[in-house]
């Protein structure tokens, strides 16, 4: 009886093993199916991260996830790391800037060449060349990064077809959220235009642009401490001619080379912010341009 008791034990352990692995290889193969089914999207940087998550609210099946860490900054001599070739590997689209912003683009299309890449750059027409360096922060003029959303919205309806209404009804929200800001932008700036600035970040020269300031820009590659002396003088002496009165940087520049004009000349420093980092919220970079705003509504 004992031995007849304990066969039936084993036979019911052995049963209950079997059933077990039989669930979890189940529920792998339906996590396996889940993943492939899953369209990966992978941005540069912060910039197009916000794009992204913007057009993807709602959607089904898909996967966001930002190459660079989202505080690094601008991608200017930017350093691949093993981890982003990781994210790119498996990705299915990705978005750059474009114009340059992501001069490794190469490396990571050959990491994966299956990868459909949408440079949101690919419609706009103001792009600014300097010595043959172009400046690839298009994103500061609200009118081209309305561009870049909408270059960007298209190409995902073209690659990911599964969530094109939604993709087109987020689209029209967010566009219309961004046209209300420009023309607040139009409005509440008109006085801006015309007036000479000097302009201590490149990043801000469309945003100038769209201003109507006469800008005085130095190329600085975000390193202020790159000044030589000499510029510094020429800067002083330029802005005391030309009775400059409005000094731009980003707020998270060093400032010791603004505050040095500044004190020579009488010019006031305005901090502006590049929307190059910040938090991963979908309305960050508009918040962002209202902040610039209101900074800029009090110049002289």
């Amino acid at each position: 009886m004992n031995k007849y008791f304990k066969y039936i034990i084993t036979i019911i352990v052995v049963v209950l093993i079997i059933t077990a692995i039989s669930i979890l290889n189940i529920n792998r193969n339906k996590q396996k199916e889940q993943k492939s089914n899953t369209t990966k999207i992978v941005t540069s940087f912060y910039p197009m991260y916000i794009i992204a998550e913007n057009l993807m609210d709602g959607a089904n099946n898909v996967e966001l996830e930002n190459m660079a860490d989202v505080n690094v900054g601008c991608l200017h001599d930017y350093t691949l790391m093993t981890e982003d070739i990781k994210k790119v590997e498996e990705a299915d689209i990705f978005i750059s800037n474009g114009l340059g912003m992501e001069n490794f683009i190469n490396k990571l299309i050959e990491a994966n060449s299956d990868m459909k890449v949408i440079d949101s750059s690919k419609n706009i027409k103001n792009v600014m060349i300097y010595e043959g360096e172009t400046n690839p922060h298009i994103w500061t003029s609200i009118d081209n990064y309305i561009l870049q959303v909408q270059t960007i919205a298209n190409e995902l309806k073209e690659y990911n077809p599964e969530n094109k209404s939604i993709y087109e009804e987020n689209e029209q929200i967010y566009v219309d959220e961004l046209e209300q800001l420009k023309n607040r932008l139009d409005e509440e700036l008109k006085k801006l235009e015309g007036k000479k600035a000097v302009c201590l970040n490149e990043t801000f020269e469309y945003m100038g642009k769209k201003l109507g300031l006469e800008l005085l820009t130095v190329e600085t590659d975000h390193e202020e401490s790159t000044m030589s002396a000499e510029t510094l003088k020429n800067i002083i002496d330029t802005v005391k001619k030309e009775n400059i009165e409005i000094i731009i940087i980003d707020k998270n520049d060093n400032k010791s080379n603004a505050e040095t004009i500044a004190n020579e000349t009488g010019a006031k420093i305005y901090e502006l912010n590049s929307g190059l980092t910040g938090n991963l919220d979908k309305d960050a970079y508009i918040k962002q341009m209202e902040e610039n705003i209101e900074i800029l509504k009090n110049t002289n």
